[in-house]
């Protein structure tokens, strides 16, 4: 066989380079897109998120052999998050003040004790995007409405904006799940996330979350914006099976103004 001449040499290089350059300036898919536009939509309803207050009712239900009722009560919040960012750590903190607060009836009966579900759209947020893989599902039509399914998975190591506290300690929970997104804007619809594996140590078997979001409008400004309307969480340990549930309703606009002043020495 003939060695191939120098020009053809060159031109074989040549056409490796381009293939190489087109790969990297090729067009992003349409996954990346999507991904872009939720999280522009999590930057933007973060701030939103912690300009308003609400109602939160929640039932906490204790549950015996094959899902059957043990136990419920029901306690109601006025509920706000507080969003802090300091020094580029992004920090959330839910607000409860108690309108109506149950107190537990039986003796030796433990209930379980769940924040911070209403605020998982934080994983398509870049601050712990980078913390997830994710993977297309194709379209689902909800009630009507065509919606994108993503399937995401953490990556050990790596931010996730979820921790289970226990005994003064908080272990970073490995969430997978599904979420189901407006196409054209990236706005979350759904998010399913749990844990069903790497729990055992702490005494837990599994656990699971489903929040839905729903648009509110603004009466003064028609503005539509996409907040969490119910959150439920279920867990169960060897020997205990727990589900909340977490209605959020009457979403109004507050503001908050601080004035800080440096005493002279």
């Amino acid at each position: 066989m003939r060695k191939p001449t120098h020009l053809a040499y060159c031109i074989c290089v040549l056409g490796v380079i381009l293939m190489q350059l087109c790969s990297a300036y090729a067009a992003p898919s349409s996954l990346d897109l999507l991904l872009d536009r939720a999280g522009k939509q999590s930057s933007t309803f973060l701030d939103q998120f912690s300009q308003v207050k609400c109602t939160e009712q929640v039932t906490q239900e204790k549950l015996g052999n094959e899902g059957k009722l043990v136990y419920r009560q029901q306690s109601t919040y006025d509920y706000l998050v507080i969003l802090t960012n300091a020094g580029g750590e992004l920090s959330l903190d839910e607000s409860r003040l108690a309108v109506h607060e149950a107190k537990l009836e039986k003796k030796n009966m433990s209930l379980l004790v769940s924040n911070g579900f209403a605020t998982l759209f934080l994983i398509f947020h870049p601050y712990y995007s980078n913390g997830f893989r994710f993977t297309d599902l194709g379209q689902e039509v909800v009630a009507g409405r065509t919606l994108e399914k993503i399937g995401f998975e953490h990556v050990r190591g790596l931010r996730t904006p979820a921790a289970l506290a226990l005994r003064g300690r908080e272990y970073p929970l490995e969430l997978t799940g599904t979420a189901w997104l407006e196409p054209q804007t990236g706005a979350l619809v759904r998010i399913t996330a749990g844990v069903d594996k790497g729990l055992d140590d702490i005494g837990m078997k599994w656990l699971r979350s489903d929040v839905q979001f729903a648009p509110i409008t603004y009466r003064d400004t028609n503005e539509t914006i996409w907040f969490p309307l119910e959150a439920s969480v279920e867990v169960e340990t060897p020997r205990q099976h727990w589900r909340n549930t977490h209605h959020f309703t009457d979403y109004k606009r507050f503001s908050v103004s601080t004035e800080e002043k440096v005493a002279k020495q």
